[in-house]
């Protein structure tokens, strides 16, 4: 498998997921289902109960309008990012689907209240579009900006069972200043790249938040019959030292690897992180790792194959890498963040509208806002 955001942007994170941390903040309707379905990681599932409001579906279902109008949820992303897709799936909603969708992104600072979402500059992601009904309706979504929040929009009312939003996790670079963390995390804006085999479990899940509840949320190959090893490539954050590994095989007891080992990829080329180590079931294992050069890929071997609940490489960002994230975040940032930011540094707003509106960023970044891109030296 190799991730290919233009070709395959739906095997990128869902930036929307629960899983990641998203969450509907707010719905204009619910009535027949709650908004917070929308961003369940699980699939929908059919529903053969009656309630008191009526047939209960596992998704958002709101009730049918008698006024102007549509009816919209707003979603806050686990993970800000640049979006690449959306699946907007009616499944099981089959009389009582929304015949056409929209959605809108916006990028705000903080953590906003609904009322101050709902005034956001929210800009156009996916323009009105029609839907099936009992289908996972798929849009690839062109954009290069970084965004905190979609809006989605069915017209005139009715139901949806998952919004999955589909991209790049770009990481605040003020965040990962503020000291070490984990370069490998989807939540921090890495991604498997690369997998010799997924038959079991998804390898992105090695990477997502908090522990694994069960073997399931893992990743597991198939039983190997030949001399190789199985093995998965990860593209960091940015590029980093990494100084702590952990390999979780949490839940994975008659099916653990029996060793694993960790390599790099960086400017001097590969480098070894951690040999060829015993590992045990059902087990958090955490290893210190000696000074090594700075990484921009790591590659994890598990002998001869088996299962592993979580990978986190825990470091700091080089030079290089600093400078290269805060430049790609800075300059992802849609015009009305981006002047906020440059204003909560004490920027005046002409010269922060000249560096917004200059934007890319050249070879030369302005010493005003050096700090602020490349980070404190």
């Amino acid at each position: 498998m190799t991730v290919s955001t233009s070709s395959d942007w739906a095997r990128l994170p869902d930036l929307a997921g629960r899983a990641l941390g998203g969450a509907v903040v707010a719905a204009s309707d619910e009535f027949f289902a709650a908004k917070e379905n929308l961003v369940r990681p699980e699939p929908a599932e059919p529903r053969t109960e009656f309630g008191h409001k009526g047939k209960e579906y596992d998704g958002w279902e709101t009730r049918r309008r008698r006024t102007p109008g549509h009816d919209w949820a707003v979603v806050r992303l686990g993970a800000p990012g640049i979006v690449a897709g959306v699946v907007v799936d009616t499944a099981f909603f089959s009389g009582n689907f929304p015949p056409r969708a929209s959605i809108e992104a916006a990028a705000v600072e903080g953590h906003p209240s609904t009322d101050e979402l709902l005034k956001a500059d929210w800009q156009p992601l996916l323009h009105l579009s029609g839907l099936e009904g009992d289908t996972a309706n798929a849009f690839p979504v062109d954009s290069d900006r970084r965004v905190t929040h979609v809006r989605l929009s069915i017209h005139p009312d009715g139901g949806v069972a998952r919004l999955r939003v589909h991209g790049t996790v770009l990481p605040d670079p003020r965040l990962v200043d503020a000291g070490p963390f984990d370069l490998a995390a989807l939540e921090n804006g890495g991604l498997v790249t690369a997998v010799s085999n997924e038959f079991y479990g998804r390898p992105q899940q090695l990477l997502s938040r908090g522990p694994a509840r069960s073997m399931g949320e893992g990743w597991e190959t198939v039983r190997r019959r030949d001399s190789a090893n199985d093995w998965v490539e990860v593209a960091l954050a940015c590029e980093g030292v990494v100084t702590l590994a952990e390999l979780d095989t949490s839940w994975f007891l008659g099916n653990a690897p029996g060793s694993a080992a960790l390599t790099g990829v960086g400017p001097d080329g590969e480098v070894s992180l951690a040999p060829r180590t015993r590992l045990q079931p059902d087990t958090r294992h955490r290893f210190v790792l000696d000074a090594a050069p700075g990484v921009d890929r790591v590659r994890l071997d598990v002998f001869p194959d088996g299962g592993m609940a979580r990978l986190r490489l825990w470091g700091r960002p080089t030079a290089a890498g600093r400078a290269a994230l805060g430049r790609r975040w800075f300059d992802a940032l849609p015009d009305v963040q981006a002047l906020e930011v440059l204003g909560s540094i004490g920027m005046s707003p002409h010269q922060a509208g000249r560096l917004v509106g200059a934007r890319p960023l050249g070879a030369r970044v302005p010493e005003a806002i050096a700090p602020l891109v490349l980070g404190r030296r």
